[in-house]
């Protein structure tokens, strides 16, 4: 099939596109770090389990889950007063290549039999200390590359490539730690991330030699942390602050449904593992189709539309505290993928328009690691909410509440309106 077969195949959206070679070439490589990271998220458990100790394996298992995602927000705000002058294609080859570096350590140690506990769990907080800086800066990168009309349809095909990867990396690991094990897929993420870090070099050369500014300008070191100067920024832009806030509540609401949905499965509809696998798959598979939509909401008023998205997901879950069906509730969590799936674009964009593009990386940065903290506070309280009130009432609870965030993020936002009106 030729390129030009493809890209009339395409929507109208994501088009122009596949003419721009710099994204072209980037959009592949972020797939393959995309999907080695939804493998790792099956074998970096799987694996502590292996090496564990008798006896210490919730222990070990819960410090390599830790250390895969939280060190990174450390790294946002420790490292930020030097990271934060590097362009983002330097910050995303130099996280590429550190993954690559202490990822690729673990088969290595595995086959020399070395592989203990403590040497894991360090390899695993080192490959993590840039992550926040990597992930910014892909953003950041779209930004530079693209104009502003295209980049909602750009952000939107990498929110599908992180959507399709929840689906096909755990499965996918699970077939290849049959043959291989999975240190040796954790192994093919750290490849993934070198081939990231030469694809993103390679493109950063050929913007130079176009003449193409790939890289942001740099900034003037102020003397603030990077979050200092990221919240300072930020304070001034009420609305990226707005944005910030809801996606924080959004995720902390989220975190009790991953506690009470493996409950409610086990408790309430006395089923097991296939059944809560088939809840997930649908809902990965309706955040893919939702998140290829998000190009065709570049006409639409992002707010409006963005609040939107958050009422839907909590009306989703709302019948699953009336005793619905199996059948409804599998629907409901298909539907809230769909409506769930233009989220990340839409708030990457609003970040990418509104903020001075020398700020837009550090400030990424700073949002990725207050995120970081949303999710496992929501299922830190998960799991007494789901003891006291039983899984089937946290999840419609979860709902009732992400629609209350909502329509308090929409009265403040007419106020706020008014009040400059």
């Amino acid at each position: 099939m030729t390129s030009s077969t493809m890209t009339r195949l395409l929507p109208r959206p994501y088009r122009p596109l596949l003419a721009h070679t710099g994204f072209r070439r980037l959009l592949p490589a972020l797939a393959a770090s995309d999907l080695g990271d939804g493998m790792s998220a099956v074998a970096v458990a799987w694996l502590a389990i292996v090496i564990s100790p008798p006896g210490r394996s919730a222990w070990v298992v819960g410090a390599a889950l830790a250390a895969y995602a939280l060190p990174g927000a450390a790294g946002a705000l420790l490292l930020g007063r030097r990271l934060r002058r590097l362009p983002p294609a330097r910050l995303m080859v130099a996280d590429g290549r550190l993954r690559a570096l202490l990822l690729g350590a673990v088969p290595l140690a595995w086959a020399l039999g070395l592989l203990q506990p403590a040497l894991y769990v360090g390899l695993l907080a080192g490959s993590s200390v840039l992550h926040a800086w990597g992930s910014a800066g892909r953003y950041s990168l779209i930004a530079h590359l693209l104009p502003p009309e295209q980049r909602l349809a750009a952000n939107a095909l990498v929110a599908t490539s992180a959507s399709a990867s929840i689906i096909a990396g755990p499965a996918l690991a699970g077939l290849l730690a049959v043959v291989i094990g999975p240190a040796w897929i954790i192994g093919l993420d750290a490849l993934s991330f070198a081939l990231l870090a030469v694809q993103v070099a390679r493109i950063r050369r050929v913007a130079e030699a176009d003449g193409v500014a790939a890289d942001a300008p740099a900034l003037a070191d102020s003397g603030r942390s990077a979050g200092g100067s990221a919240l300072r920024l930020l304070r001034g832009q009420p609305e990226l602050l707005g944005v910030l806030a809801l996606t924080w509540f959004f995720n902390l609401l989220y975190g009790p449904v991953e506690v009470a949905l493996p409950l409610h499965v086990v408790d309430d509809l006395g089923s097991g593992a296939s059944l809560l696998g088939l809840y997930w798959t649908v809902f990965g598979a309706g955040a893919v189709l939702g998140a290829l939509a998000a190009g065709a909401l570049q006409g639409l008023p992002r707010w409006p539309v963005t609040l939107g998205i958050v009422a839907g997901w909590g009306l989703v879950l709302v019948p699953f505290g009336l005793d619905v069906s199996v059948g409804v509730s599998l629907a409901c969590m298909g539907l809230g993928g769909v409506i769930y799936g233009p989220f990340t674009a839409l708030s990457f964009t609003l970040f990418q328009d509104r903020t001075p593009t020398a700020w837009l990386t550090t400030v990424l940065a700073f949002r990725g690691a207050a995120l970081l903290t949303a999710g496992p506070v929501g299922t830190a309280l998960g799991g007494p909410l789901t003891a006291a009130m039983g899984p089937r009432l946290v999840l419609a609870a979860s709902g009732v509440a992400t629609v209350a965030l909502a329509a308090v993020a929409a009265a403040l936002l007419w106020c706020t309106a008014n009040r400059r009106a």
